[in-house]
């Protein structure tokens, strides 16, 4: 009896999984975009007929592209359930990218219906693309034998260290010099701030450490001063911040002048995206 519900536990517990490894996908592909101003003015200005037709575009594609990849563990895919998986991986992508433009006050309660709906569903689809390109970009073995395959020839922590800074420092990089980063933290209050902490440690650990991507097994298993997933998604979340810092005064956003709270404010704005880098790196080593 037991065991019998043991297995109907197992499809949820699956499609959990599933869902997991392709928001992660979906973060990992989508987030510059995030903070791109000129897909929020394309959003806001964007008819319900053309927000229909840039859906059915990006169906087309991602169902393409499930066809080959997908986010499932599986590549027994008939046409039936690719559809099906298209039709998910764009909702995934949807509520994905809401969930981020809510959490940076980019769409609140006050935005006009038609406006949220743009710009969620032009920032969305980038996701939707990363969610059906999971196992391409980030494939690996979930149950991976932790002996199997080449080891590490460095230390661990400090090649986490290392991969996190130069992952956090490439996404860093490129929206630092924006003015999105200046626009977003303006409308930034404390209880915000905590929710975007939250929210890069959650989507940090979720990467590394639940979406089943490269050596995942493996990760779990090694030993180090951060080699606990806790400890190291905390570690590596400070190296992004301390990443998204250096490259926000490399580019004159910030300087010593600044009031402590500019200095927080657009640290913790950048840190999210600058984190998501920083678990790319990761699953590198």
């Amino acid at each position: 009896m037991n065991k019998g519900k043991k297995h109907r536990k197992n499809p949820w517990k699956n499609e959990l999984n599933d869902i997991i490894r392709g928001a992660s996908g979906g973060f990992l592909f989508g987030i510059p975009l995030l903070y791109t101003m000129e897909v929020w003015w394309i959003g806001s200005h964007t008819e319900p007929a053309q927000m229909l037709s840039a859906i059915a575009t990006t169906f087309a594609v991602v169902f393409l592209l499930i066809r080959t990849e997908g986010f499932r563990k599986t590549k027994d895919i008939r046409w039936r359930d690719a559809a099906m998986d298209a039709v998910e991986s764009i909702a995934i992508g949807i509520v994905t990218a809401a969930f981020v433009l809510f959490l940076l006050r980019e769409i609140t309660p006050e935005t006009p219906v038609q406006e949220t709906l743009g710009k969620i569903i032009f920032e969305g689809l980038p996701f939707a693309l990363g969610v059906a390109l999971a196992n391409g970009f980030l494939s690996g073995d979930r149950y991976q034998s932790s002996d199997s395959g080449q080891e590490l020839t460095i230390d661990p922590t400090v090649a986490d260290i290392g991969a996190t800074l130069i992952g956090a420092v490439i996404i860093a990089f490129n929206i630092a010099p924006t003015d999105e980063v200046p626009m977003l933290a303006a409308a930034i209050s404390p209880p915000w701030q905590l929710a975007i902490i939250a929210a890069s440690l959650l989507i940090s650990y979720c990467i590394v450490f639940a979406a089943g991507f490269t050596y995942q097994a493996k990760r779990h298993q090694q030993q180090g001063l951060f080699q606990r997933p806790l400890s190291e998604t905390t570690m590596a979340y400070l190296v992004s911040l301390a990443a998204s810092v250096l490259m926000l005064f490399f580019f004159h956003k910030l300087s010593f002048s600044d009031p402590w709270s500019i200095w927080l404010n657009y640290t913790l704005v950048l840190g999210l995206p600058a984190t998501v880098g920083g678990a790319a790196g990761r699953l590198a080593v």
